[in-house]
Formats: structure tokens, sequence, C-alpha cells
């Protein structure tokens, strides 16, 4: 069975020909970790302690990728503490 199409709600064409579009969702869905929001960040070896750090992504706009991840966590950690939460629209903030 195939995923619905999402709506697209704004579409730009780059010079180079790529477009970008902007489509909706119902929600967000964010690992949390003892029912807090998380961040994960991986060295490239473990003897480094500063350069080349990345944070991967924690949220998605799409449940399934969020379960997956939240699996593998507990898996890994030998953990049931990983879970996925939805986040709806609710209040805006303004960067300062």
């Amino acid at each position: 069975m195939t995923r619905p199409k999402p709506t697209v709600l704004l579409q730009d064409v780059e010079p180079d020909g790529r477009v970008l579009q902007v489509c909706e969702t119902d929600a967000v869905y964010a690992v949390c970790y003892c029912g807090e929001p998380i961040m994960l960040k991986t060295y490239p070896d473990a003897n480094s302690n500063y350069y080349g750090a990345k944070y991967n992504k924690t949220s998605f706009p799409n449940s399934g990728h969020a379960f997956n991840l939240a699996d593998k966590l507990n898996s890994r950690f030998k953990t049931d503490e990983f879970t996925v939460a939805i986040m709806r629209v609710g209040r805006t903030i303004q960067e300062r």
C-alpha cells in the first residue's frame, strides 16, 4: 500500500532545477527518554572529544521513523525508556 500524497502548501524552484516543497503534516513525532525530549550526538570515533560531532534527528513528520529510532535505542541501551511523543501545534516562540 502506498502512502497518500501530502498536501503541498508552498513550492519554490531553485536555479539549479531542484524543487523545494513545504508539505502539510498533522503532527511531529519526537523520541523521548523517560518522558523528556532528547538529542543524539555522535562522534567519528571513541577517542574524539569535539571535532566532527554530529547531532542526529530525533523528531520526524512521520511516526514510523520515530518508532524505529525508539526501538533501536531501546535495543542498544537494553531499556524500554525510549518512547515516542506526539507534538501538535501549540505555543510559538520568537528568536531573541
